[in-house]
């Protein structure tokens, strides 16, 4: 039985080439989106999967509300590891580790040339402690003995191949490892790579007890204060199954207060939080790590749902063509009741040959899975592989998909084509005879939900694209074109260097103004403390975020100062030009209002910092957050200050004055930083990068967007195929009672086009909402014009004309004997 259904569903195929091949292209463009979709989706939602007692490792994070507005920090204050271990019960493990990123690594060779390593990502402080909360496998070394002393460090396996090529992991031992040319790290353990999906990347762990004996380190770290809180010092435990995670909470909160008690009129909040593990690869809030990525779960879903609506636009094109065809197998079916088969059995003859057409289509996506892939390289992470023998839950997922998208687009074909009567059929009566079949309400629904995602889709793609401009062009409260910025070397960051590569920089003809300091005005990363004021009444407690810059900095970024002077190299004292934003939460009512008052800058600096200006405000991030309390400072000894800021002065007609700015500024580099890459960096371009998401979501939703109006139009021809034969004994009365042309296109085109704007009119609020919620990410976004709709209406009605044309002209012009021709 299986045989001769194999069999018959071949011979048809083939005798219908042309459907066959629609089909096939159809459901082959769905399900090859869903298996791209697939292995994006299952890569990131199978992250620290694998962690034994998992569900009970958690990231402590800080939470900051000041007067009302929240901030978050994925990281803690330097002294809590150090309190949780000696102070706090339920917890069975501690791990605290600091992300170092950027070193520069030296491999001692001897009396020979030592072999470098420019930076390296993925450093990290660390103690035995992080190991045996996070099980390896230990190749080399031993847990108990490879962390405890100062200027050790465990390296994973491939990072130990990479130092030490030609040597195994035992020899490997006690080998020395130079971090920035001060750290001199004796190899202690190796350990195994992870092979699973994880966002705990570290490659090299160095001992967190060398901070102790290296002043950046131990500055930077702040071990001691309470009141400073970085994204680099990181703290995960493990909490006893006996107690909850509100438990360890109100601990931790109770050596928050303990420690750092909170004045009475203190209007600020600050608490610590529980992050479980599983969370961690996808709160935007608190973020990964330096180093990490995040993904969206809302995209995620959102991904999921594409794949959906491709795969459904499939399916439903697949069962209009089918339906279509109904006609041209009605003897077929009728021969094959006469002859005894019965219901049961034509079911399942045209579901094998709907799973034969399904196989066929999943053949083409795996063929052409991997090219998709390549197509979206330069987003999607380069773990995620289309291995089709390797992955066997991929393998799992295409023989559910088949079956799936088998059942669901034959089986309703499957009901209409085995229904027909043997005897209406073999007197030739089942087109003319059938209103119902006339009336296809299910088929014109299927089309009009068709155009419902397709437009939704357009739609969705013309609004990201409108707001990613928006972004883009907005005035962001500063210049950000033709500036650039180069950061110096960790460890040449010192004054005289940096004197001597500022004074040559300046003397470049094509440079207008550089300046020293910190992060640019907007950046992605936050240096921020809390800060205080006080009225005369009151304690105004705030998170203050500070940007580094000399008195040039300003200048390069066009900031406008509303009241008070620029930041001078004079200023003996740590003096701050605030933001409007500030000023305003500080309860001044001017600008002007805020000059020589005193801010409260923590015990750090030992002294108030005065407010020597108050500036506009300017976006310090993307357009998803709104603009809170920031002050711009310059400290000369702080250890970030070690961006050069360099204005270019315009480019002339012809151009090239830039790319020679560029080739001096190299030269100079080399002759002061010899052993360190030259990489520069244009403001604008640093921008962009804030609204990678969105582009890569608008690159996704074109190319949704294209498949789903390409398989839309397949199933509107399909309908229109059926149309025309349904009516061509129709099309030729008409023509002989004197029709044009161009009516009998429209009498067949109508019809099917109010489908297309009735699936306008109900995808429209739809859309509305969707993208109202969207939107609701961005604390400054564009509006929600009309046009979008009605571009997306218009542009669904042209290519709709476009696809009925070619089967409505080819009717029209048919000649009107063979279609009143009698059998």
């Amino acid at each position: 039985m299986i045989k001769n259904y194999l069999k018959l569903s071949i011979r048809n195929i083939w005798k219908h080439k042309v459907f066959s091949i629609i089909n096939i292209v159809g459901l082959s463009i769905g399900i090859s989106a869903a298996l791209v979709i697939y292995l994006i989706v299952h890569h990131d939602f199978t992250f620290d999967q694998f962690h034994k007692d998992g569900d009970r490792i958690y990231r402590v994070v800080s939470n900051y509300s000041f007067s009302g507005d929240p901030s978050y920090n994925s990281g803690v204050c330097g002294p809590l590891p150090a309190a949780v271990k000696n102070e706090m019960t339920g917890i069975e493990s501690a791990a605290p580790f600091y992300t170092l990123n950027d070193f520069n690594a030296i491999i001692p060779n001897g009396s020979k040339t030592p072999t470098k390593f420019k930076k390296q990502q993925d450093v990290v402080l660390a103690d035995a402690s992080y190991f045996k909360l996070f099980e390896y496998q230990w190749l080399a070394g031993s847990i108990k003995s490879a962390l405890n002393a100062p200027y050790q460090v465990v390296l994973t396996s491939d990072k130990a191949k990479v130092y030490f090529p030609l040597l195994t992991f035992e020899q490997i031992i006690g080998k020395q490892v130079v971090y920035e040319d001060t750290i001199k790290a004796t190899v202690s353990g190796i350990v195994q790579k992870p092979i699973e999906n994880t966002d705990f990347q570290f490659s090299d762990f160095i001992s967190y007890s060398t901070a102790n004996s290296v002043k950046d380190l131990k500055e930077q770290i702040s071990l001691d204060e309470w009141r400073s809180t970085s994204s680099s010092s990181q703290l995960f435990v493990k909490i006893s199954a006996k107690l909850s995670v509100a438990n360890i909470e109100q601990q931790l909160n109770a050596l928050l207060k303990k420690h750092n008690p909170k004045k009475a009129d203190d209007n600020s909040k600050s608490s610590f939080q529980l992050q479980a593990l599983s969370d961690l690869h996808f709160n935007e809030k608190y973020g990964s790590f330096d180093s990490g990525t995040i993904a969206n779960k809302s995209t995620l879903y959102g991904l999921l749902t594409v794949a959906t609506f491709i795969l459904v636009l499939g399916c439903i094109n697949f069962i209009n063509l089918t339906t279509a065809q109904a006609s041209q197998r009605a003897k077929e079916i009728g021969v094959r009741k006469t002859m005894g088969s019965t219901r049961m059995q034509l079911i399942s003859q045209f579901l094998s040959e709907t799973f034969l057409i399904t196989s066929l289509a999943v053949i083409v996506a795996i063929v052409v899975s991997p090219f998709i892939l390549k197509l979206f390289a330069d987003f999607v992470s380069k773990d995620i592989k289309f291995d089709l023998f390797g992955q066997p839950s991929l393998m799992v997922f295409i023989l559910l998909l088949t079956i799936i998208v088998s059942f669901v687009s034959g089986f309703y074909p499957a009901l209409v084509l085995s229904s027909f009567k043997p005897i209406s059929v073999l007197k030739n009566q089942i087109t003319s005879g059938s209103n119902k079949t006339r009336n296809a309400w299910l088929r014109k629904s299927l089309t009009v939900t068709q155009f419902v995602i397709a437009q939704f889709f357009i739609m969705a793609t013309l609004l990201i694209s409108k707001q990613i401009y928006y972004a883009l062009h907005k005035d962001l409260g500063f210049k950000k074109d033709g500036i650039l910025s180069i950061t110096t070397p960790f460890k040449n960051n010192t004054a005289g260097k940096k004197q001597v590569f500022l004074n040559q920089l300046r003397a470049i003809p094509q440079i207008e103004l550089v300046s020293v300091g910190g992060e640019p005005p907007s950046s992605s990363g936050t240096h921020s403390r809390s800060v205080s004021y006080t009225d005369g009444k009151k304690e105004i407690k705030t998170d203050l975020e500070l940007k580094m810059g000399d008195e040039n900095y300003l200048n390069i970024y066009k900031i406008k100062l509303l009241a008070g002077r620029n930041l001078n190299p004079s200023d003996t004292a740590m003096q701050l030009i605030i933001n409007q934003n500030y000023a305003k939460v500080l309860g001044f009512k001017t600008p002007q209002d805020a000059i020589g008052k005193y801010i409260n800058m923590g015990k750090v600096d030992k002294v108030n910092s005065e407010i020597i200006g108050v500036a506009h405000d300017f976006y310090p991030k993307s357009l998803r957050s709104p603009i809170k309390p920031l002050a711009i400072t310059y400290h000369e000894k702080a250890f970030n200050n070690n961006t050069f800021h360099i204005a270019l002065k315009p480019e002339t007609a012809g151009g090239g004055e830039w790319k020679a700015a560029i080739a001096s500024m190299q030269s100079l580099w080399k002759g002061i930083y010899p052993n360190d890459d030259f990489e520069y960096q244009f403001f604008d371009e640093r921008i962009a990068k804030f609204y990678e998401e969105e582009q890569h979501i608008s690159k996704l939703l074109t190319w949704a967007t294209g498949l789903s109006i390409l398989i839309s139009c397949l199933g509107l021809l399909g309908l229109a195929i059926y149309t025309t034969n349904l009516r061509t004994k129709e099309i030729g009365v008409r023509k002989v009672l004197g029709a044009s042309v161009s009516q009998i296109v429209r009498l067949l085109s109508t019809e099917l086009l109010m489908l297309v704007i009735l699936a306008l009119v109900i995808v429209t609020p739809i859309a509305w909402y969707a993208m109202n919620k969207w939107m609701q990410n961005f604390a400054d976004k564009t509006p929600i014009s009309w046009w979008i709709f009605a571009l997306s209406g218009v542009g669904m009605l042209i290519a709709a004309f476009v696809t009925l044309s070619s089967q409505t002209v080819k009717a029209a012009i048919s000649n009107p004997v063979k279609s009143l021709r009698s059998e």
